[in-house]
């Protein structure tokens, strides 16, 4: 948000300079990101933190300035000019239904006035704070947000049917069509103020056009009301809607605040439009937010700062802060500190110290090393986790992380987990925690090839999610993502483009750090999930009987909102399941001192047969001087039968006890024939 120091320093005297003030605002956590000059005026670019809404405002930002400068901060004017009556019966009233949505309601009503432009002062600030002027009634609402920072909202009052005002829930079928134009449904969770017939705004977010102020408005009501944060937020998300008001309710306004800002924007309402007060102000009281009173020790704040704050400072800092401070009030503590109703994110003895600590100075501390007792506990997966780290750093890939949460339809895309979805989303595209990192690497891929970097290799480690029954479960699992160049040109070689197999080979490098038994690579199953994969450039990870992931080449289309031009490829293990097997141990075997004797054998496969039943076929042997068996040559076409292929193995045999006599191989190649016979092969004639 924009502050102009100037109107800063109408509330406080600052004895610094506008440079030195927002070094000393971003010291004490008021984060000044920026500042230049519009008009010969310094405007600061400030970054508020959620939880300070009422440091979201000129005068709160003032005293956080007093009490850095340990200077007085002038008193908002709660004035307002004399009325022409006493509130009798039959003026407007005004009811509370739903205590839980709104805790109070304050309101004045002004009759005889003049629509026009604000003066010249206040458009001028209102336009370098980057709000345009609308009308002096409207201006006066919105500078008086920008000064005390709480909502406000006019209404015309000629247009409230009944003199009513009720505060309450939304019924079934209500509609309301707000200041911007656009017709809302409302639902029963929404809060809305409506007059005796119908909604005329809806609570915390945006007044209703049927109570707009109008040039032909004389006469208006000023209402400023304590709405609770969650319901303002619900609606506000559902709706899509982000109003300067929403923003203060969701994150808390000040409850005590209600009675001054309407006495605000009504003086500034009179003093721009003529006009006069009909009758006090209204207000209704629901039930009371904040104010509790919370003890403070002088021992915790040495324990938790690492020093003492000298005795006269603790009340000095927390009075400028606004907090009302009773002095070792009994033995029980040294302080009781009551909070006021603009801090609701003060609740506990440490929000207090932090308080202390970020206006004393976290400089003025001493540097200490915290003690410690004890050693440094390992996670279980710790080594597993650098393994397969340090194995796939080494092969050229780089890590990332990508954020947990997806959308809805990218985590039923790739997963058929259950799906575990956020009740308050940032936005729509992350509304869902993640059941698959594919969607994210995907992304990653995407961002890179869109900046010029056409030859990307990348990993990450982190968790998924599935929510089964009431539980949310969560498990490690091993993205892989590459696309470009597997090798680049040179003046030696043309650029061989990453394929199927490169990503087929740095998995099987990375699962030999591994103490697994038979790893085998199968056609995907039917009932997978993985619909993003492409048909025949594709396949699942199984180790010993158990499926680790899968990997292949990424489907055009499979994320319609990703443009990408080139081929991508990705692989997703599951760790829990990988780590279970445990690091491959180092060991050693002494080298036959004995020739190794080699066969090749020629047979031709009907196209049913994958090469996983044909190592199987010959596991299956048991010829224990069998120390290779693998594929040389696969060939299809020309004399071979139309869909089969013939494949060229060779087998290597060695022994170390003796040297092999050519009898021993060939009953072994009669073993090996045979059993490769059984699964429909047919030994080809030499």
């Amino acid at each position: 948000m924009k502050l102009l120091p100037s109107w800063l320093r109408e509330f406080v005297d600052v004895p610094a300079d506008d440079q030195a003030l927002a070094r000393d605002l971003t010291r004490a956590g008021i984060n000044i990101e920026g500042i230049s000059c519009e008009r010969e005026h310094t405007v600061f670019e400030a970054e508020i933190t959620t939880n300070r809404p009422d440091a979201m405002n000129h005068y709160g930002v003032a005293r956080e300035a007093a009490a850095i400068y340990d200077a007085e901060l002038k008193a908002l004017s709660a004035e307002a000019p004399p009325s022409s009556a006493a509130a009798g019966p039959g003026r407007v009233r005004i009811e509370i239904q739903d205590a839980e949505g709104c805790a109070r309601y304050t309101a004045r009503i002004i009759r005889g006035i003049r629509i026009g432009p604000s003066p010249e002062h206040i458009r001028r600030r209102l336009e370098l704070l980057g709000s345009s002027s609308i009308s002096n009634i409207v201006d006066a609402s919105n500078y008086t947000l920008q000064e005390m920072g709480h909502p406000t909202h006019a209404f015309d009052l000629d247009r409230l049917a009944g003199g009513r005002i009720l505060v309450r829930r939304a019924r079934k079928g209500e509609t309301l069509k707000t200041l911007d134009g656009v017709e809302r449904k409302l639902e029963p969770e929404d809060v809305v103020i409506a007059d005796a017939e119908k909604p005329v705004a809806l609570a915390g977010i945006m007044g209703g056009s049927n109570s707009m102020i109008t040039p032909e408005t004389r006469n208006v009501l000023v209402e400023s009301a304590w709405f609770d944060p969650a319901p303002v937020r619900r609606t506000a998300r559902r709706l899509g809607m982000h109003t300067d008001a929403s923003h203060r309710f969701e994150r808390g306004a000040d409850w005590g605040g209600t009675a001054l800002a309407c006495a605000r924007v009504a003086k500034l309402i009179v003093e721009t439009g003529g006009g006069e007060l009909d009758g006090d102000e209204i207000d209704v009281v629901a039930r009371q937010v904040g104010g509790a009173t919370v003890k403070l020790w002088e021992s915790e704040i040495r324990r938790i700062l690492g020093g003492a704050i000298t005795d006269p400072e603790v009340p000095r800092i927390l009075q400028r802060l606004g907090f009302a401070v009773k002095v070792n009030l009994d033995e029980s503590a040294s302080y009781a500190v009551k909070v006021p109703t603009w801090r609701l994110d003060v609740e506990q003895q440490i929000d207090l110290i932090e308080e202390l600590a970020r206006i004393y100075g976290y400089d003025r501390f001493p540097d200490t090393l915290p003690s410690f007792a004890g050693a440094v506990v390992e996670l279980p997966a710790a080594k597993a986790d650098s393994v397969a780290r340090s194995t796939l750093l080494a092969l050229g890939y780089s890590e990332t992380i990508s954020m947990s949460f997806i959308s809805a339809e990218a985590a039923r895309q790739f997963s058929a987990a259950g799906l575990a979805v956020v009740q308050n989303p940032v936005n729509d595209e992350a509304s869902a925690m993640r059941t698959s990192l594919v969607p994210g690497m995907l992304a990653m891929l995407e961002r890179n090839l869109n900046r010029g970097n056409a030859t990307a290799r990348l990993f990450e480690m982190g968790h998924v999610f599935e929510l089964i029954g009431d539980r949310t479960d969560e498990r490690p699992m091993l993205c892989i993502g590459a696309t470009g160049d597997a090798m680049p040109q040179s003046v030696h070689q043309p650029a061989r483009p990453y394929s199927f197999f490169d990503l087929k080979g740095d998995i099987e490098a990375l699962l030999g750090r591994f103490e697994l038994g038979r790893v085998e690579c199968e056609l995907p199953d039917s009932s997978s999930p993985a619909g993003w994969l492409q048909p025949g450039r594709s396949a699942r990870i199984v180790a010993d009987g158990a499926a680790l992931g899968q990997f292949g080449e990424v489907r055009p289309g499979a994320l319609p909102e990703l443009k990408m031009r080139q081929a991508v490829y990705v692989a997703e293990l599951n760790l829990q399941r990988l780590y279970e097997r445990g690091l491959r141990k180092i060991r050693f075997q002494e080298p036959s001192r004995y020739p190794a004797i080699e066969r090749d054998f020629s047979f031709i496969f009907p196209p049913s047969v994958h090469f996983n039943e044909v190592r199987s076929a010959i596991d299956a042997v048991r010829i224990p001087e069998l120390r290779g068996f693998a594929p040389i040559e696969i060939f299809r076409g020309g004399a071979i039968t139309a869909g089969a292929y013939s494949l060229l193995l060779r087998a290597t045999f060695q022994s170390n006890e003796r040297t092999l006599r050519d009898q021993d191989v060939a009953d072994w190649s009669v073993q090996i024939t045979a059993a490769l016979e059984k699964l429909g092969g047919t030994l080809r004639s030499q």
